[in-house]
């Protein structure tokens, strides 16, 4: 049957003990259409080089006709480690929301999540890349309206395969732009990016505070933001996105170096 699920996405960039509070503001939530049969496990892990704590926050689906609550998983046995020996237990601080408390997010290493849920065994493995600086911010008129458009830009590592995923938050409220790219045709050039705004209320206002995120994401994370935003669609979709945990769980484990560059819109 077709059955839908609430993802939502909390983009961390700050540490500290603000950065719960701050994390809060800037959530959003996207429907997705998936070939399903009945409820699955959603899992959304996120390691960061920043200061924890990390979350890892584990859902189940629901119809896409019944309620829009997404029920949490609670009571499962959740553990991250990395390829150096260290390894936490998280803690469950609210219903299917699990903590880390002293783990630290290093890029280079790579890192595993196991989760038993239910009597079943979840695994997802994710490398941290190191990061890459945002150049620049600047603003032109768009193309397809008398409106503002956002592009970013970086420098591309030469010589690695690279992945990158970018969030725009506009006032601290994250907006509904699925911006993602890789170095395919631009090995070590400048890449500049555009931030396509989704509906008129993410529209650029004069005073307006923009603040953008470069996560730089391994292969298997970036192939769930590109099927994710593919299947996220007013459509029936053939599969569902591409997630890099085992056993048919959807969701994403991720660990990944963050930049962030903010713009006044004048």
């Amino acid at each position: 049957m077709k059955d839908s699920f609430r993802i939502s996405f909390i983009n961390k960039i700050l540490c500290g003990p603000i950065a719960l509070v701050f994390f809060s503001s800037c959530e959003k939530v996207i429907d997705l259409k998936l070939n399903t049969s009945g409820s699955q496990i959603v899992i959304e892990g996120d390691v960061y080089d920043q200061p924890g704590p990390y979350t890892v926050k584990i859902t189940r689906t629901v119809d896409f006709d019944e309620s829009t609550i997404v029920p949490p998983v609670t009571g499962a046995e959740v553990e991250i480690s990395d390829n150096t020996g260290n390894t936490e237990v998280l803690t469950e601080t609210s219903s299917g929301i699990y903590l880390t408390s002293v783990l630290q997010g290093v890029p280079g290493r790579t890192y595993t999540l196991s989760i038993k849920a239910d009597g079943k065994n979840y695994t997802a493995r994710s490398t941290m890349q190191s990061a890459v600086d945002i150049d620049s911010l600047f603003f032109q008129k768009s193309y397809f309206g008398n409106f503002l458009q956002l592009y970013v830009e970086f420098r591309d590592q030469a010589g690695k395969e690279n992945y990158y995923h970018l969030i725009q938050n506009i006032n601290g409220v994250a907006q509904d732009v699925m911006g993602f790219t890789s170095d395919d045709f631009n090995d070590g050039q400048t890449i500049k990016f555009p931030l396509m705004s989704m509906d008129e209320e993410s529209l650029l206002n004069a005073g307006d505070t923009t603040t953008v995120w470069l996560e730089s994401i391994d292969k298997g994370v970036y192939e769930y933001y590109r099927t994710i935003d593919r299947y996220s669609g007013q459509y029936t979709t053939p599969s569902n996105p591409v997630s890099n945990i085992s056993n048919g769980a959807l969701g994403y484990f991720k660990a990944c170096s963050i930049r962030k560059k903010t713009i006044i819109c004048k």
